[in-house]
Order: structure tokens, then sequence, then C-alpha cells
């Protein structure tokens, strides 16, 4: 099957939630007295807490007021079509119902639930693709897990590979239904060999899952950009971006860095602009709750989103725009249609080397029409002059220009 065809929904779809969720939760960035310097879900490694002490959390975890129907809700309020969830990440708890290892969510915890069969459920009800996260070579509760600091492959990696890696994907890909991708993470000293097996068996099972980049040595569907980064000009490949509301991934009390909407919104554009998807994640607590600060965020980017969703879902990236405009206008098309999507307030918007002709111009979230001048400047390049719209800019307007000509053409700058 080509990578087209099953990528669609999620080339279609653009925006996802990433939700980092496990024991470290319970600790929420603080370990007896010392707080970590880095990413929450990382404190085991960071802080070297002991493999004994660590697995103690289990008898704690009790995530009652978790609702994954609501958490749904959310995301799909907020403008996205899909959800990843973190299955297994580097600490090596599993938040499903696994029987390759004890040390999960069900088994391990008064909790006693699989919220991953939850998730399954409300990801149903909400049209959202359902999509696991697992972290495949990093996993600090078994002895044959890789570290990060290893120099030297784990002599014991095969003996994790075969006993807790492969049997939990299986489960993962055969007890919870049609997965939209399986979300790698950091394969570290794995071999080229040891990556294609992974592939080969979800292909083999769903072969309609997507592999993320991360699976590692050019074998993912997809790029992953490093966290929280994006390409500088439109990439070539489909790729992602893993983002985060604050700073950290899992739930740190400490951490109140929160990035604006404002800023959400833009950074959403410009990977979309750039022809990638957002990921953007959530962290929930202890008991299960999404901070309400992020769940804010989520409900000015719905906003958002309702109002100027057609010019983000399926649609196009173009060649670099020849003009440095900054980032106060960025681009996205499909056939026959241009949109330009505001962030700063001009006397007019003044665009060089369109070479395209309008047909009609209107902001999207009010429909009022603009009129759209064609000149040649002196120099003799192709200019568009619009007046700026009446609506309030709030996060950024989008107008849509219909074009006579399916493509956009860019004018090149002339030597």
């Amino acid at each position: 099957m080509s990578i087209a065809r099953k990528a669609s929904w999620w080339q279609e779809g653009k925006f996802g939630l990433f939700v980092h969720w496990g024991l470290y939760a319970l600790l929420a960035g603080e370990y007896r007295g010392q707080r970590t310097r880095n990413i929450a879900e990382w404190i085991m490694h960071d802080l070297q807490i002991p493999r004994g002490e660590y697995e103690k959390l289990a008898g704690q975890f009790d995530p009652v007021d978790f609702d994954a129907f609501a958490l749904a809700k959310s995301a799909r309020e907020a403008g996205m079509r899909y959800l990843v969830f973190t299955a297994k990440h580097h600490d090596g708890f599993a938040m499903f119902d696994s029987k390759a290892d004890p040390y999960n969510i069900v088994s391990a915890t008064p909790y006693k639930r699989d919220v991953a069969r939850d998730l399954r459920l409300a990801c149903d009800k909400y049209g959202l693709k359902l999509c696991f996260y697992y972290s495949q070579a990093q996993d600090w509760h078994h002895p044959g897990g890789i570290e990060e600091g290893f120099r030297d492959p784990n002599p014991r990696f095969r003996e994790y590979l075969d006993g807790k890696c492969i049997p939990q994907i299986k489960e993962l890909l055969t007890n919870y239904g049609d997965i939209g991708l399986i979300w790698f993470d950091t394969p570290m000293q794995m071999s080229r060999a040891e990556s294609e097996e992974l592939a080969a068996l979800v292909r083999s099972l769903q072969p309609e899952c997507l592999i993320s980049g991360r699976i590692g040595h050019g074998l993912g569907d997809y790029m992953t950009t490093g966290d929280n980064f994006l390409p500088l000009l439109p990439y070539p490949r489909p790729f992602e971006v893993p983002a985060t509301i604050n700073h950290t991934w899992g739930y740190s009390r400490f951490d109140t860095g929160w990035k604006s909407p404002g800023y959400l919104i833009k950074s959403l554009v410009k990977t979309i602009s750039r022809g990638g998807n957002y990921l953007l994640n959530v962290g929930p607590d202890k008991r299960g709750l999404v901070p309400g600060e992020s769940l804010l965020r989520l409900q000015e980017i719905g906003a958002f989103m309702q109002e100027n969703g057609e010019a983000l879902y399926g649609a196009d990236p173009l060649p670099a725009y020849p003009y440095d405009v900054g980032d106060w206008c960025l681009f996205t098309a499909k056939p026959h249609t241009l949109y330009l999507h505001l962030f700063e307030k001009r006397e007019d918007i003044y665009l060089l080397g369109i070479k395209n002709k309008p047909v009609r111009a209107t902001v999207l979230k009010d429909g009022q029409e603009l009129p759209v001048t064609l000149r040649t400047t002196g120099e003799g390049d192709a200019s568009w002059r619009l007046p700026w719209p009446r609506a309030e800019l709030g996060h950024g307007l989008v107008i849509k220009v219909t074009l006579e000509e399916a493509e956009v053409v860019f004018e090149p700058i002339r030597g």
C-alpha cells in the first residue's frame, strides 16, 4: 500500500493531541525534595531514582478523575483529528492492559482500568484516530532496555526486544482495533535490522498503520522533527512537529511557562504552511486531570479553527515566498485557492510577486469581500494590494482568494 494512500487521513487532519501520562505524574517534577531541571517524564533517569523505588509509585497510582471522553471531546473541539497516547514511555510502565509484562496500569495499580481501552471508545465517539506512542529502545525498568548515555548496545537488548517490546507492540495492534499510527521514539543504538523488524511487525499486523520517523534509520512513513522545532522553509517530505503547551511533556507542578494561545496558533499555521502536522501535548496530573491552563489554550485554538479550519485541513504548502515579509503573512493553498494568514495589522496588505489572477477575495471568518488591486511596480514586478479587513485581528485573520488558475505561482526575484 502506498504511503500517500494510507497517510491521507493524517495529511488531511493536520492537527493532533499528544498525551504524556504515566507514573511520573505522581512525582510532578520532584523526588524527595529535589526538583528535576529537565522534563518531568525523565525524572526517574535524571534524578537516578532506583528501579525498586520508582516501582512503588504504581501502588499509589489511582487517577480517579481521568475521563477519556472529556479528553477526546476537548481534542475534537480544539480542531484536532487524532490522539497519540503514551502506551509506554521510557520508564517502562505500560498504560494499558499488558499480559506480556505485569508492570502496567491494570495489574500493578489500585486503579485497575485499561485507559487505552477507554480512549478507544472515546476516540470512536468523537471521530478521532487513536494512535499509540511506544518507547521501543529506552526502557529503564527492564534490564535489557537501552538508557541514554550508553555508548555500546545493551548485551541484553535482545532479551528485552523478544520478551517485552515485540509482545507489547503486538498487544497494542491486536487488542485495540484500528490504530492510526505507532509513534516510536529515540531508537538509540538499535541496529537497522532491529528497526526493520519492528516496522515489518507493524505492517504485518496493521498495514494501514503509519510509523513515525523516530523508528530510526529512515524507515518511518514521515519525518518527525525535534521537539518544538519546525523547518524554516517548506519541507519536501511529510513531517510532524511534536510540541508542548508549556515546557515539559509529563505533568510538573513547577512548570508555569505557558505559551500564549496566539503563539500556539501561529506555530500551528506555520507548521501547516510548511507542509507538516502539529502534534500538541497535554500532561494529565496524578488524578488524571489535564491542567486548566492547557484546556483554556485548547479552547482558544478551537475557536480559531472553527472560523479558519478550511484554510488548514487538507491544505497544501507553497514554495518558499521569494520576499521576506517576516511572520505577519503566511500562505496555504488548495486548487484555485490561496489563503493569506495574517498575524500583524497593516494599513493595507501589499504582496509582491504573485502572478495569479484573483477572482474574489473574502475574509474567511465573516465573509467580508475585499477588492484586490493588481498592478506592476516600477521595477516590473507583479503586485497585489488589498485593504485591511474590518474584522478584529484576534489571534489571526485568514483571507481566502479564489484564483483563475489551479496552482499558485510566485514570480522569482530577478537578478
